[in-house]
């Protein structure tokens, strides 16, 4: 039987670090072996570290309460231990991409939850049912890096994560203009109720630097790769808002689109419904069997009834119906901490084994 791969979760303290841990616990291809964090929390115990911080409804996994966590600077006695890394650092945007190409250099792969890497020219950012293509950049990036297995993929933002999957059967139709408004939870910010007093009963209407992430990702993940670099997308046109709303998990999208060609409603439905990428074909442990499910009922998707559709791994679309300035408008839904964070790349590490860029050292 083959073992599985030896991973690390880097800033495995941190919200997006605790799903990383619960997600993998049990999973059939990986297994957690090093959790490493700030230098506060080397030393201890994981247990001891998450003591009074750990903000899932999920208890923490026994296999990894008693792992002693490490410094996250020391790369080599992390690299050492582990086949690959998942990265979820709470750090400045310069420091987490100095500290993830450290990592690649010591010929280890990162597959990170961040944004540092998303805009560098030679490391794909996934959706695995969207844009598996792009993984082919890695041989580039390794070329440019010297390395012979270490590399940094990027896992795209949480809030285009239900609407970038809901256009994307439909670009045979020429999508030309989107607008959407994103309703986002607090979870997105790493926050429970508990620690955000401030967000019941409330709504702000600013989430710093995400807009500008929801309109420019996209034409990334829809580009194409040209010589050593991945070309963006020339369309669509993309404008957002982005709204933090009282919810504790789950991104619900407000979306408006207009085509080159104009479909049917019937066939939007009827691709929505039938869509399977790579993870639905390659049957990957994390892959949702069914990626998008449209609701009949005009009330769905709803955040709390809906966001843990297949796990949390799938997308919900609802009332799909013409519009008067664009050609469209829909709803749709995902979790922002599963499919948008750490079950997103938890699937693209999977993608990445299947593809034979992960394995055992």
């Amino acid at each position: 039987m083959e073992r599985k791969l030896r991973v690390g979760i880097l800033g495995g303290t941190g919200m997006v670090g605790q799903r990383f841990v619960t997600l993998l616990d049990n999973h059939p291809w990986f297994e957690v072996v090093c959790i490493a964090a700030s230098e506060r929390s080397a030393g201890k115990t994981y247990a001891e570290a998450v003591e009074g911080r750990w903000k899932l409804a999920a208890p923490i996994p026994e296999k990894v309460k008693d792992i002693v966590v490490k410094n996250a600077a020391d790369v080599k006695a992390v690299a050492d231990e582990v086949d690959f890394v998942f990265s979820a650092v709470d750090m400045k945007k310069d420091e987490i991409a100095a500290l993830e190409e450290r990592y690649a250099r010591a010929e280890v792969p990162v597959v990170s939850n961040n944004s540092a890497h998303r805009w560098t020219p030679d490391a794909p950012m996934i959706i695995p049912e969207v844009n598996p293509e792009h993984i082919a950049i890695i041989e580039k990036q390794r070329a440019r890096l010297g390395t012979k297995y270490g590399f940094v993929t990027a896992k795209p933002n949480c809030s285009i994560q239900s609407y970038v999957p809901a256009l994307h059967p439909l670009r045979d139709f020429g999508v030309s203009r989107v607008m959407a408004c994103t309703y986002q939870a607090i979870s997105g910010a790493g926050k429970t109720f508990a620690d955000w007093p401030e967000m019941n009963d409330n709504i702000i209407p600013f989430i710093s630097g995400e807009e500008e992430k929801s309109e420019t990702e996209p034409l990334k993940i829809w580009g194409r790769i040209e010589g050593d670099v991945i070309i963006k997308a020339e369309k669509p046109v993309i404008t957002t808002q982005c709204i933090r709303v009282p919810v504790s998990d789950g991104h619900l999208a407000a979306v408006f689109v207009s085509f080159d060609k104009k479909p049917a409603k019937e066939e939007i439905i009827r691709l929505w419904r039938e869509y399977k990428g790579k993870p639905q074909i390659l049957n990957l442990p994390s892959a949702p069997k069914q990626f998008i499910k449209y609701f009949e009922e005009n009330d769905r998707p709803q955040t709390r009834l809906d966001r843990d559709y297949e796990n949390g791994m799938g997308v919900t679309c609802g009332r799909l119906r013409e519009d008067s300035l664009f050609d469209y408008k829909f709803v749709c839904l995902s979790h922002n901490t599963v499919r948008g964070a750490a079950g997103g790349a938890v699937l693209t590490a999977e993608l990445l084994k299947a593809e034979g860029y992960l394995a055992a050292k």
